[in-house]
């Protein structure tokens, strides 16, 4: 898979570093991470001020689930959600609340883990797994998906399975945390602004090396 590191580049020179994930603490980002499940962010924002200072492990661990999916209505699907931050938060307890006690484990071993809590699959996991436990697993999301389609590094992959494109992408860039966690943060920045559903081309910083700018041309 060709034209990463270049993709990369040209990303971080157009958008700069983006100081993700956007979030006071590595639980409240793991919250963020279910909420934001089939939603916009915006949404996702909406249902974290819902909780007026209070969120923590200890209490979405005692609220009622009734109580929490009315503060999380805002995400949508929230009775689903409630559910999955109870079990994400029982996960949690195992670690005593103490994200340095869980960032000890393992990447593996801990993304097994996460995927065995209710309401966490593939790209829930990685998102954890890189922005709050420090472990380098690259994030496939539709954006990803959607620009490397575009960009021309994975056409043959755009309807593979995530674990395939996931180790393609990781067998062809430095397996390094930072790297990582930057440049999905570009490619979410990037799909935003120009590479839409719809894409915006004129004035993307890839116009002159994306393939589907060229065939479209």
């Amino acid at each position: 898979m060709k034209g990463l590191s270049q993709l990369y580049n040209i990303l971080f020179r157009e958008y700069g570093p983006r100081y993700w994930w956007p979030a006071s603490t590595p639980y409240e980002m793991m919250v963020g991470a279910i909420l934001t499940q089939n939603t916009a962010w915006a949404n996702v924002e909406k249902a974290l001020a819902n909780f007026e200072g209070r969120l923590s492990p200890q209490f979405i661990a005692s609220v009622s689930g009734k109580e929490l999916a009315r503060i999380i209505r805002p995400s949508g699907y929230y009775n689903q959600k409630a559910l999955s931050l109870k079990a994400l938060t029982g996960w949690f307890e195992k670690y005593s609340y103490e994200i340095e006690k869980a960032r000890e484990g393992e990447g593996q071993a801990l993304r097994l883990e996460l995927l065995a809590v209710k309401g966490i699959g593939r790209e829930t996991a990685d998102s954890i797994l890189i922005y709050a436990l420090n472990k380098p697993f690259f994030i496939v999301d539709a954006y990803t998906r959607r620009l490397l389609f575009r960009f021309g590094c994975a056409v043959d992959d755009i309807i593979g399975s995530y674990e395939d494109l996931r180790l393609r992408i990781e067998n062809n860039i430095p397996r390094e945390l930072k790297l990582y966690n930057e440049f999905h943060a570009l490619i979410v920045e990037h799909a935003k602004r120009c590479c839409r559903k719809l894409p915006l081309c004129a004035g993307c910083p890839l116009a002159a090396v994306c393939c589907q700018r060229i065939l479209e041309a």
